[in-house]
């Protein structure tokens, strides 16, 4: 199960490719948030497994099906390190997230408890697999009370709090990184598998990066500048993006993934997608969100992002040179702790989003610099790509499938 985000839908997507691929006989149901259904469907697609819609018939379908199932859950707003004055300073998102969000987060959560509940009682799996995020927090609950046993995976050091409301109980707590210290004291049935991602996201060679910028019509002989900020987008990243997108298309292509939430606001960068029928004469092209982010940002000789821990680990699959401007306002901040951890590593370049908000220059020499330095790009990608677990997805399979025949 997954949601909430496309950073808990693909690993666990990868993880029930490797359990299809070792148990093609698997029965496999993917529950997801209502406004994640389609982004399941579409992955399940394309990678070739077929899906049906909740107990639809297998009839005249061929190798294993997944179904996919929509559930109800909440999401409960909360900010990092915001003092009590900062509330009444950001009134307008107190009100709408803090108070009504919350309100309607409840609901859902108490909804997506009683689907559980009935559909638990009805059809019971033999074990349960979370991937972390609010919508795994009604059904794990549920699974406790059923005694159904399952895995939890945890992209970051810190758990987050779903999780952390729900490892006592797991049969296994997979982290993504590392633990901290006081997971390995409070938990012995933790193991350290690395984050699951697609075996599409791999390191290309430079002749492969070319034939890919060319692909999607960026010239193969300028540097490629990939700015992304998730599935859903970053308003802050695309804001920054439009006040020094002229200076940087000076020296470099740039690639904007503008996100669904935010995509509508950002229309106006258009102007700057020149074409002459299907060649792109100009060096910006903008997408509300593309589904080959493993081929784009495999063309991109620099990549801008959020720090969230999917996005990192197939960043590091691919050996890119990153720049990760992490969202600061996360309950834990982990996206914070994840580029600092990776920016002491030399792994990745940081870049504080209050900062570049405050002065968007801070991005802007940060891209320049690393455009116009080779050896530090090759540095930093070499060392990023020590994080990468290629072989993450097969060990979290074979934990699940072990945990399956202990019954």
């Amino acid at each position: 199960m997954g949601g909430g985000s496309g950073g808990h839908i693909t690993p666990a997507v990868a993880v029930i490719r490797e359990i299809l691929e070792k148990r093609p006989r698997t029965e496999v149901e993917f529950w997801t948030d209502f406004k994640y259904f389609k982004n399941v469907t579409k992955l399940c697609s394309e990678i070739g497994v077929s899906w049906a819609e909740g107990y639809e018939s297998k009839k005249g379908r061929k190798g294993p099906v997944i179904r996919v199932r929509r559930t109800l859950a909440g999401k409960f707003h909360r900010y990092a390190g915001w003092k009590f004055s900062d509330y009444f300073a950001h009134f307008d998102i107190t009100i709408k997230d803090l108070i009504i969000g919350n309100i309607f987060g409840f609901l859902g959560f108490l909804g997506g408890l009683l689907m559980s509940f009935f559909r638990l009682i009805v059809h019971r799996p033999n074990i349960i697999f979370l991937k972390g995020g609010y919508t795994c927090l009604p059904i794990g609950m549920v699974a406790k009370l059923f005694h159904i046993p399952y895995v939890i995976h945890e992209s970051d050091s810190v758990a987050g709090l779903a999780n952390r409301l729900l490892m006592k109980k797991a049969r296994k707590v997979a982290f993504g990184m590392p633990p901290s210290d006081e997971v390995m004291e409070k938990h012995k049935n933790y193991v350290y598998t690395g984050i699951p991602v697609a075996p599409e996201f791999k390191a290309v060679s430079l002749f492969h990066m070319e034939q890919l910028k060319k692909a999607f019509s960026f010239s193969p002989d300028k540097p490629l500048v990939v700015i992304t900020g998730g599935s859903q987008g970053s308003e802050n990243l695309n804001e920054t993006t439009r006040l020094i997108l002229p200076e940087l298309l000076k020296f470099t292509s740039v690639a904007l993934v503008a996100g669904r939430k935010h995509y509508e606001n950002m229309l106006d960068l258009k102007k700057y997608e020149n074409w002459d029928h299907a060649s792109l004469e100009s060096n910006f092209r903008m997408w509300e969100f593309n589904t080959t982010m493993d081929e784009l940002m495999g063309a991109a000789d620099v990549v801008v992002s959020r720090a969230g821990a999917t996005t990192i680990a197939e960043l590091a699959a691919l050996q890119k040179a990153v720049i990760l401007v992490p969202f600061e306002r996360l309950p834990g901040s982990h996206q914070v702790e994840n580029a600092k951890r990776l920016s002491e590593a030399e792994a990745a370049i940081m870049v504080s989003d209050a900062a570049m908000m405050k002065k968007p220059a801070e991005l802007f020499e940060a891209i320049q610099h690393l455009v116009h330095s080779p050896r530090l790009c090759a540095d930093l990608a070499e060392h990023l790509h020590k994080e990468a677990h290629a072989d993450a997805a097969s060990r979290l399979a074979d934990l699940i499938l072990e945990e399956v025949d202990k019954k």
